[in-house]
């Protein structure tokens, strides 16, 4: 984001003006910064066989899935529902990987029957894919490698108690049902979680993976997942993608020196690649002082962003329509029924009733993690590209709510 012209800008385009023309609250995203994502991770890894498999569930708009059809990644779904967006938008089979986690094998059979990667995470739904395909079907098999990295406990997914991926304490055990049914396994996965620091998590994880690799004899790619950590305040620490992609690979192709033939290398960034190019904007409905806090409340809530109250994660929040003069310390507080704090005891520039707050970092699991709790609306989204200005989705409406809803005759 930018300052001209006493405006904050994207590529340009004033926020203050997009608040304007399309009301709040209002979901903007920077399409280049989507794009200069993309170009650093394969940067990082340009060494390597490299895959980039978009996790779609960070954000699913089907124009930014489009985005990064053109920015020549392939998807990472995690739902039947997902597989069908990723094919609307274009993307061939092939180019995704279905990582359902707990479904009904019916959805992994509907999987199967348009053609994608199957990554099996489970030693009960190996066997009924064996039962069902025996060698026919290449597979992948994610394996928990028990290691407990990322921030908040509901995004670190490796560890022992997690509920993701089959262990590699039963590698034996998996082993065994692979050679009994004949199983054809092109691909091995490790996803241990997200916010990943350093590239020491990441080599710890290779280095279970190509032990794990050794036991099979046939593979294309091993699949790192994803968990690259952004920056969410000024001097955070980020992931060093440079570092980590310079000794991931080293350590990858001296792997696949012993494994006998070069493989791919696949990766499943959401947030990297989307977070940072997110804004939600918001209006000011009321500025509340009370004995302890000064409340700044606002037209959203964790029906639009819940990652502050599921996560206690950190948004940046900056006063757009005031750039200069005093800060006072607010608490944002959004307009749900529920303690739905967005920021607490943050400075802004002063902030008056109808002012628009820009929340940052609001990319990734946003608007794919709102709802219409309250029976509130869900808001519009805009992308901005080349300097234009696209609405990718509309403002729901009250109809929109009664859509699906059948008004029965009662007696």
């Amino acid at each position: 984001m930018e300052i001209n012209d006493q405006s904050y800008r994207i590529q340009g385009v004033s926020l203050t003006d997009l608040a304007k023309q399309y009301g709040t609250p209002l979901y903007v995203y920077d399409g280049e910064k989507i794009l200069s994502q993309v170009e650093a991770i394969k940067t990082a890894f340009s060494t390597v066989k490299l895959k980039i498999k978009y996790a779609t569930k960070a954000l699913s708009n089907i124009n930014i899935l489009k985005l990064m059809k053109q920015a020549g990644t392939g998807v990472d779904a995690v739902s039947i529902e997902e597989v069908h967006l990723c094919l609307h938008v274009g993307f061939e089979p092939q180019e995704i990987m279905y990582t359902p986690n707990c479904v009904d094998f019916a959805e992994i059979q509907e999987a199967v029957g348009l053609g994608v990667m199957i990554n099996i995470d489970s030693i009960p739904m190996l066997e009924h894919f064996g039962t069902t395909y025996g060698g026919k079907i290449p597979l992948c098999i994610r394996l928990n490698p028990h290691i407990l990295a990322g921030g908040n406990a509901k995004i670190s997914v490796g560890h022992i108690d997690s509920k993701f991926g089959i262990s590699i304490l039963q590698l034996k055990h998996i082993l065994k049902v692979v050679d009994a049914y004949g199983l054809q396994i092109t691909g091995l996965h490790v996803h241990t979680g997200s916010d990943i620091l350093d590239a020491d998590v990441f080599l710890k994880g290779a280095e279970i993976l190509f032990e794990a690799a050794k036991e099979f004899k046939d593979l294309t790619f091993l699949d790192f997942g994803g968990g690259f950590k952004v920056g969410y305040k000024t001097g955070d620490v980020t992931t060093d993608i440079m570092d980590v992609g310079n000794k991931v690979s080293q350590a990858f192709q001296e792997f696949c020196g012993e494994y006998g033939r070069e493989l791919e290398i696949w990766f499943e960034p959401g947030k990297f690649l989307v977070s940072e190019s997110g804004y939600l904007l918001v209006s000011a409905t009321v500025v509340k002082p009370t004995p302890a806090t000064t409340f700044v409340g606002v037209n959203s809530g964790l029906n639009h962003l819940i990652r502050p109250m599921m996560y206690d994660a950190y948004h940046e929040v900056i006063n757009i329509s005031t750039l200069t003069g005093p800060e006072r310390v607010y608490t944002i507080v959004g307009y749900i029924c529920e303690t739905d704090t967005i920021a607490a005891d943050r400075k802004l520039k002063e902030v008056k009733e109808g002012d628009i707050l820009a929340i940052k970092n609001a990319g990734a699991y946003g608007f794919s993690m709102s709802s219409n709790y309250n029976s509130r609306l869900r808001p519009p989204e805009v992308l901005l590209l080349n300097g234009k200005t696209h609405l990718i989705r509309k403002r729901e409406t009250f109809e929109d709510l009664l859509r699906n809803q059948i008004l029965v005759t009662m007696d």
